[in-house]
């Protein structure tokens, strides 16, 4: 018979950890992500290790607890909780429910008495136990029947205690771990302790008399002054501090062990969560694919000579490929369907056809299309025009709901009530599984796609009438789509020689930022191991340590941005992992991107934000580091790619900033960006009250941060981190912004109230977002929410603005004869690569297209430079 064994983690520990253990994290709709990430590998590892019969996580009810009665400051002095981590929290619930784990908090109790009590039963019930906590606190349950492991470092090392661990590490037994806590306080908690008792005293004392009663029963034998005068002074304090951190073992919870059973994850609820949050790695693991049985036969004709007479003036057409990187892949054959038929045209047919090309060239032959961007992209590869695509499903579905993200025909279909199409890992597998089917199963799988676009254009086009966002589809998205495809045909030019150049020298740079650390320090040791730089810095050198880990010092970049006044070698170091990171993620990473061609074709991923913003990816062009001089100059290998000509850059300034004041109509914001004035410093001036002069540095620099942090929602708790700064002096600086700014303040109260009441919110081209979470009894997801709508219409407007500029661009270009190419879009910046005769022409036409895209109520403005690469136009 199986040993019962039942896990209990702490679960708000659980979830800090993982918090502050990994970088932000948000997924596409912009909910933080990286909490619960965390927590979900923290869970995957336990129930691999574990494997319990039972389980529970048990959560504290709230900030007071029956402690509070015998000491009112227990826990005082603790910070508030980061939004970005509170707002997580449901989520967290949210997953344990889909993995069937039971959950359990009780008002004025913490989750550490749950836990104690579950543990004590699960003893005297012949249970094999497991705790796993960050808090040492929990170490006194340990049992020969109760191990507790103790987090670490990162989301997934712990410490494990046993009687035996704790007797080898501390010399005591598990219960006289109370009295040590007793004896020497914890500042994570607020228990005072006993002042100058630290764990090493307090670990002599105990195993010498035993306990804290028999201390104080043995004064008379303390010999050394200062310690018996502070035992003397501090007793009533010393065991009120040992009942404070004693684990209540007697809670009166309500719940039996019996009912903690746990049987494994509901995995409908698990796949919903996980595309919920975007755990795209995790969801492959847990539904690779779903095999649907399609509900119809149909009937599909395989094309091995294209006529004239089996193409219409209009039809649904796809391109089938067995990978999504268009760019790369295979193309498998085309799908033509209309209300009367459905043809499969393998490309080895295809791409012979006079009659086929001729016929996706016709701008009066109506195609509508799966993905227009992918088709063009694809398909020019082989030297094949696409005209005259009237319809795209994937981008009227994502416009219609950008709520949800198509990985392919079929989830758009289904969204949509249409079942008849299968994923396409049910017909191909992924990773090293990936197989190409035969003809006939590939011809009638494309062949439903296009039948599930014909029949979907017309549900959807009026969809998108009903919402009033079809001007929003049909005159910027569909339009932009076959811009985005010939610059990703078009590609840019990537010096790989430059690249290894730069990467030499980086690599020497790192060699030498080594050797002076070293020097600084010593001795040597690996700069890459917190553990070891915790030591050289914190014991060694003496720094002051801020923050500690479960393993130790904590070295993480925050901390040593702190300390960097306090010695040298923090900015050696700093540097040091900067270079390191930009070494092995883009050059490294880079070189692997470029194509036969000498180029980089990134791909521009135009569904996905719901602030409609485009993305890049394979490589991400728009993530490259610009704030150091290393990192500016990887662009020095993105060069023009014909002889003679030059690379033409420019961006917005400020966009956002301007669309904020236009949209709130704050007087001094608009007064300012129409006399010209420098945004930040007059800011500076109205939030700290002095005359533009006598603004410093810092002053705008502290108000550059909130201008820009207050289109991002930015809380008290991000604009701390961002300026080094208490989060009641950000709270502060934020108040005193709004007083400056009321229009801003109007603008945020008024959108708040629209969302509320409409449950959405539109950027100025009307592209919407929708809040459900608006009206959350959940404080935290209903904070998450209100900040969404109103950062929203801000960003989408500024994407939407850059999108039409874009387009209007290309038209220019093609008016005016140009060779000019338009390459890649960067957030605001537009990349073109031109003949230099043209660069003169581009110094007018760029700069007066681009300001004149929509008309605001303040100037948008435009700055421009050129050079032989990127790097030499900034």
């Amino acid at each position: 018979m199986t040993k019962k064994k039942i896990v209990l983690l702490d679960g708000n520990s659980l979830a800090y950890r993982a918090f502050f253990a990994l970088p932000p994290l948000t997924n596409e709709h912009g909910v933080h992500t990286n909490a619960v990430y965390g927590f979900t590998m923290m869970l995957q590892n336990i129930l691999a290790e574990e494997k319990p019969t039972h389980m529970l996580v048990a959560w504290d009810a709230g900030k007071t607890t029956f402690r509070h009665k015998t000491f009112t400051e227990y826990k005082g002095g603790r910070q508030k909780t980061p939004s970005e981590l509170s707002e997580q929290f449901p989520y967290i619930r949210k997953l344990l429910t889909a993995y069937n784990i039971a959950q359990y908090e009780l008002d004025a109790y913490e989750a550490d008495d749950i836990i104690g009590t579950l543990s004590k039963t699960g003893n005297e019930e012949n249970f094999e136990v497991v705790v796993i906590s960050g808090d040492k606190d929990l170490t006194q349950l340990v049992t020969d029947h109760t191990t507790v492991r103790i987090t670490r470092k990162g989301i997934t090392d712990t410490e494990e205690y046993t009687p035996a661990h704790i007797l080898e590490k501390y010399g005591i037994e598990p219960l006289q771990i109370i009295d040590m806590m007793g004896l020497m306080g914890d500042p994570s908690d607020n228990i005072p302790g006993v002042p100058g008792v630290g764990e090493k005293t307090a670990l002599k004392l105990l195993k010498e008399y035993g306990s804290i009663e028999n201390v104080y029963k043995s004064l008379d034998q303390i010999t050394a002054k200062k310690l018996n005068e502070n035992l003397t002074n501090n007793e009533e304090q010393a065991f009120m501090s040992k009942e404070l951190a004693t684990v209540e073992l007697n809670a009166p919870i309500t719940i039996e062990i019996d009912e903690l059973n746990y049987d494994g994850p509901d995995m409908e609820k698990l796949t919903s969560i996980y595309k919920e949050l975007s755990f795209k790695t995790l969801l492959e693991k847990i539904a690779p694919a779903e095999a649907n049985e399609p509900q119809e036969i149909i009937e599909v004709t395989i094309v091995t000579e294209i006529t004239e007479e089996l193409l219409a003036d209009e039809m649904a057409l796809h391109i089938e490929m067995m990978d999504e990187n268009y760019l790369r892949a295979d193309i498998l054959g085309i799908s033509l369907a209309t209300e009367e038929k459905t043809l499969y045209i393998p490309f080895a047919v295809a791409k012979e056809s006079d009659v086929l090309k001729k016929w996706l060239q016709a701008d009066d032959k109506k195609k509508y299309s799966s993905d227009s961007k992918a088709a063009l992209a694809s398909m020019s590869r082989f030297d094949f025009a696409i005209q005259g695509i009237e319809f795209d499903l994937l981008l009227a579905s994502y416009i219609v709901n950008p709520a949800t993200t198509y990985t392919d025909v079929a989830s758009i279909a289904r969204e949509f009530g249409n079942m008849e199409v299968q994923h396409d890992e049910a017909i191909y597998g992924k990773g090293a599984k990936k197989a190409e089917p035969t003809e006939e199963v590939v011809a009638e799988h494309a062949s439903r796609k296009a039948q599930a676009i014909w029949k979907l254009r017309p549900i959807v086009k009026e969809k998108l009438k009903d919402y009033g966002q079809f001007d929003l589809y049909h005159d910027l998205e569909l339009p932009l789509a076959s811009i985005l495809g010939k610059m990703e045909s078009t590609g840019v030019k990537t010096n790989k020689e430059t690249l290894l150049e730069i990467g030499k020298e980086l690599s020497a740079k790192i060699i030498d930022l080594e050797s002076i650390i070293y020097e600084i320090a010593g001795e040597k040791f690996n700069v890459n191991s917190p553990k070891q730089l915790g030591v050289i810095l914190f014991e060694k050198m003496g720094l002051t340590p801020i923050k500690k880990t479960k393993t130790g010092y904590s070295t993480a970049a925050d901390v040593l941005e702190k300390l960097e006044s306090e010695h040298e070698i923090i900015s050696h170091i700093l540097n040091y992992r900067q270079l390191a990171k930009l070494n092995s993620t883009y050059i490294v990473g880079l070189s692997k991107e470029i194509h036969d061609d000498g180029k980089i074709h990134t791909r521009f991923q135009q569904a996905l934000t719901q602030t409609g913003r485009l993305s890049s990816i394979n490589p991400n062009l728009q993530n490259i580091p610009v704030r150091l001089e290393e990192g500016r100059k990887i662009r020095a290998a993105f060069v023009p790619s014909e002889p003679g000509w030059l690379l033409f850059t420019a961006d917005y300034s400020q966009i956002e900033l301007r669309v904020l004041a236009h949209i709130s109509q704050d007087e001094k914001l608009i007064e300012a960006f129409r006399e010209g004035a420098d945004i930040h410093t007059r800011t500076a001036a109205d939030v700290f009250g002095v005359e533009i002069d006598e603004v410093t540095s810092e002053m705008r620099q502290s108000s550059k941060a909130v201008n820009f942090g207050i289109i991002y929602g930015i809380s008290d708790y991000g604009l701390s981190q961002s300026l080094n700064i208490t989060r009641k002096e950000a709270a502060a600086f934020i108040s005193a912004y709004l007083e400056s700014f009321p229009g801003v303040k109007q603008y945020m109260d008024d959108i708040v109230s629209e969302a509320k009441l409409k449950g959405f919110v539109t950027t100025l081209m009307n592209r919407r977002r929708y809040l459900p979470e608006i009206t959350s009894s959940n404080f935290n997801i209903r904070g998450f929410a209100e900040r969404t709508a109103m950062n929203t219409p801000i960003q989408g407007s500024a994407a939407d603005i850059i999108k039409k500029a874009m387009i209007d661009m290309a038209a220019r270009l093609e008016t005016e004869g140009l060779k000019t190419r338009m390459l890649l879009q960067v957030h605001d910046e537009l990349i073109f690569e031109a003949p230099e005769d043209e660069i003169e022409r581009l110094k007018l036409i760029v700069p007066e297209v681009m300001e004149s895209a929509i008309a605001l109520d303040v100037p948008l403005k435009v700055d421009w430079e050129f050079g032989t690469s990127w790097y030499d136009t900034k």
